[in-house]
């Protein structure tokens, strides 16, 4: 049983932790977060208590991010200029004592109660711990690391016997408190990554949090939900394509379109919605030319950059197929992420699609200031505004950093990060220098697979020669790689994000450049570094970004 359910964490890895032990515990333990006692000597706060009937009581230290231990045994969290000395062994065993101590101490035990078994344990989520590790006040069973997650209640269970077992069990009448916590060591090295997931796993909670508007607005048809960089829009418009497919509550199970500009995007989507069962699948997910492809036209001869082609010949065409589709074949509802880029005429074949023109669903993502493609596009029928003012995703340096290109003010709820680097170089030496910043990067700490480099002007090298073997489908899927830094354009990455990302401002002075810029500086949630002529960042990006990024 998890007692306090409602219970707030100061950290995301309180929280991880909680829920690893509340999933995997037998029956009749109880869990106990955020205990708080005081000895004569000091003040102790316990993460989390465990008190397992027949096995003993554990408390728990929590540790989040990143955890290393140093040559001489000491421990520290964080990297950097953020790096501080941390005793999780020291406050886990003292924590253990005081509880002990405040439990015999109380009359009802006293008086009826001998000494049951105690034990402590560090839990370092986000860290991974090696096998072999081991110091003298914490060997590798005491510790858990993230590689240990899945098993975490087990090893939990395991403490009390291998720490203390001259004392007896506790019986379910001596089960009284628990408390939860985190934190691990195994001699890690510093890792820039953990910091990093335990940001990305606040700003899913924060994003999925941030679903529950899908509910408040289930009765409106026809909807544009807007915002900025970071808001969340893609997983909402990807979630809301979930429900809108299962059905719930009063509302049947609809067939529904989810439409997207981008073979990136596109892409992600389908990635997304693999494992989810074919029921709860959208009836179509992918880009406006996969819709046309399905109905039947063959877009793979047409040159790309005839624009009469696609932005309306192709789009009469698919209106035509659309109206004298089957009844089943039409869709309840059309959801449309970046919507900003889609030409007019795209919008007639989707609402011929819709079985009711009239009263079908309609809900359109967009933000105009990632309008980088010289079309122009509204729905030709009416929606309901909502307005996504927070920005979940980025680190607060990295939103703060593009937020003069945004299009309204957005509050900032991300972690905090590293400070986002300037590079200064001329346009034509842009490639090279991103190249020596990815490697930087490399040295840092970051994996490849959280590493992209994009460019605004010329594409990089790497990105052609990828292309060109793989085509544009299967480039695509690499984005998911696990084992190399993706190298790619701004045009292509609505939508898309990495932890790390090298934004190649090597683009010769063009109309939309100012808002090439504002994607790709928040394609980035976690290290932002941008490379280039600081004159022309300057006179594209405004004087305020141009502060923000440290240009004199």
């Amino acid at each position: 049983m998890a007692q306090g359910e409602g219970a707030r964490f100061a950290h995301e890895s309180e929280r991880v932790v909680w829920e690893r032990l509340a999933r995997g515990v037998t029956e009749g333990t109880v869990l106990l977060p955020n205990i708080r006692l005081t000895s004569q000597l000091k003040d102790h706060e316990l993460d989390v208590v465990v008190l397992m009937p027949g096995v003993g009581v554990v408390v728990v230290e929590v540790k989040g991010g990143s955890v290393s231990v140093d040559a001489q045994g000491h421990w520290w969290s964080g990297g950097g200029a953020r790096r501080s000395r941390v005793r999780p062994v020291e406050q886990c065993r003292d924590g253990k004592y005081a509880l002990r101590d405040f439990v015999e101490a109380d009359p009802r035990w006293k008086n009826r109660r001998s000494r049951v078994r105690f034990g402590h344990a560090v839990v370092v989520p986000f860290t991974d711990i090696a096998d072999d590790f081991a110091t003298p006040d914490c060997p590798r069973w005491m510790i858990s690391g993230r590689g240990d997650l899945d098993d975490l209640a087990g090893r939990v269970h395991d403490v009390v016997a291998l720490q203390e077992n001259d004392q007896r069990v506790p019986t379910a009448e001596d089960v009284e408190l628990i408390v939860e916590i985190l934190s691990g060591r195994g001699f890690p090295v510093p890792d820039i990554a953990a910091d990093a997931d335990e940001r990305e796993a606040t700003s899913d909670r924060l994003t999925q949090e941030q679903a529950a508007l899908l509910q408040v607005t289930r009765l409106i048809r026809r909807m544009e939900i807007r915002g900025g960089a970071g808001s969340g829009k893609t997983i909402l418009a990807l979630t809301q394509a979930k429900d809108l497919t299962r059905g719930q509550g009063d509302r049947k199970a609809q067939r529904v379109a989810l439409v997207c500009y981008s073979i990136g995007l596109s892409q992600y989507f389908k990635r997304q919605l693999a494992s989810v069962p074919r029921h709860h699948r959208p009836a179509f997910v992918g880009s406006f030319e996969d819709l046309a492809n399905e109905w039947g036209i063959d877009t793979a001869s047409h040159d790309r950059n005839d624009a009469a082609f696609w932005e309306r010949d192709l789009a009469a065409r698919m209106t035509e197929i659309a109206a004298a589709l089957p009844d089943g074949k039409k869709f309840d509802a059309v959801i449309v992420d970046e919507a900003q880029d889609f030409a007019d005429h795209w919008w007639y074949p989707l609402m011929k699609a819709l079985r009711d023109e009239d009263e079908g669903g309609l809900y359109v993502y967009s933000d105009e200031n990632q309008r980088i493609f010289a079309r122009f596009g509204r729905p030709p029928v009416p929606l309901v505004p909502l307005v996504l003012d927070h920005n979940l995703r980025n680190t607060q340096q990295i939103a703060r950093a593009f937020g003069p290109l945004a299009p309204m003010r957005m509050h900032l709820r991300g972690g905090v990060g590293a400070d986002v680097r300037f590079v200064a170089c001329p346009r034509d030496e842009a490639i090279g220098s991103a190249d020596d910043q990815v490697d930087l990067l490399l040295e840092e700490g970051w994996q490849p697979q959280h590493v992209a480099l994009l460019t605004m002007g010329s594409r990089h090298p790497t990105q052609v020669e990828r292309q060109e073997a793989d085509g544009h489908v299967g480039y695509w899927r690499s984005f998911w790689d696990d084992d190399d830094v993706f190298y790619g354009h701004v045009l292509g990455c609505k939508g898309l994000e990495r932890r790390a990302v090298v934004l190649c401002v090597n683009a010769k002075k063009t109309e939309r450049a100012r808002e090439m810029l504002y994607v790709g500086m928040s394609r980035a949630t976690d290290e932002l570094v941008v490379v280039g002529d600081p004159d022309f960042i300057r006179e594209i990006g405004g004087a305020q970004v141009a502060h923000r990024l440290g240009i004199g």
